[in-house]
């Protein structure tokens, strides 16, 4: 692995939610906040929030158990890094791993396993998304984290993408995607990456803390610690522009 530059946390999330924006839980905020997400300024701290707090719908369960001190770089992924990087294990993966979640030997158990039929709808669109990757670029990111670039590499966000590229071949995985990478010596203490009961422990409280209310994910609070700028007014709605945000709020008595 070549680490080619050391980036922000700010714009690791922008890339994420990238990915995740076409889910059901963005189709309220899709036409407000659209051009925040596909065409992210992130030197715009306000922007920045807006984006964390979105994410965070849908990821905060995730994103809460990489440690604060996670040092994040854009990387070129090399064939020997496919020695310790390991997809996420969850739901299908587990069917397909058996006793290996190493990127390689599930591609290898893809390529010659034989599967039950809910199983092989799975790898089928995996196969197709592989198809897909054979004659498309794509330009998007996939997020790994880890205790430095030496050791094992667990895939938080890309292992569809992953899997299909290393099916197409080892030159469509090195060409396809940005590979932004988390390492802290803390990494070991994160769910996702070491799966053992004390870190599953520390996930539920955080799971729990957060059940009815979500701070970090609500996206009205963020707009209202924005200081608005130049508000515009309608009969009906006010749209205010905060630091390159526009929001609308809908008058009292309109619908």
């Amino acid at each position: 692995m070549r680490k080619l530059r050391r980036i922000t946390e700010a714009e690791v999330i922008a890339e994420f939610l990238k990915n995740e924006f076409y889910q059901e839980e963005f189709h309220v905020d899709r036409n407000d906040y659209e051009h925040l997400v596909l065409d992210a300024d992130i030197t715009n701290e306000a922007q920045n929030a807006l984006r964390r707090a979105l994410l965070f719908r849908r990821r905060g369960h995730m994103w809460r158990e990489v440690p604060s001190d996670t040092q994040w770089w854009e990387t070129q992924l090399e064939p020997g890094d496919l020695d310790y990087v390991r997809v996420f294990p969850r739901a299908q993966w587990r069917r397909i791993a058996k006793d290996s979640f190493l990127l390689k030997d599930i591609v290898e158990r893809i390529r010659t396993g034989r599967f039950p039929n809910g199983t092989r709808d799975f790898i089928a669109r995996v196969q197709a998304l592989s198809y897909r990757l054979r004659t498309e670029q794509d330009s998007s990111s996939v997020l790994l984290i880890g205790l430095e670039e030496y050791t094992p590499l667990t895939i938080l966000e890309g292992n569809h993408r992953l899997t299909a590229a290393l099916l197409a071949g080892i030159n469509v995985l090195e060409s396809r995607f940005r590979a932004l990478c988390g390492f802290s010596e803390r990494m070991a203490e994160c769910c996702w990456y070491e799966t053992n009961v004390s870190n599953l422990m520390r996930y539920a409280r955080h799971r729990i803390s957060n059940l009815f209310y979500d701070k970090d994910a609500d996206v009205a609070r963020v707009l209202s610690e924005v200081r608005p700028q130049a508000p515009v007014l309608s009969p009906t709605t006010e749209d205010v522009v905060m630091d390159g945000i526009q929001a609308r709020k809908i008058a009292p008595g309109s619908k």
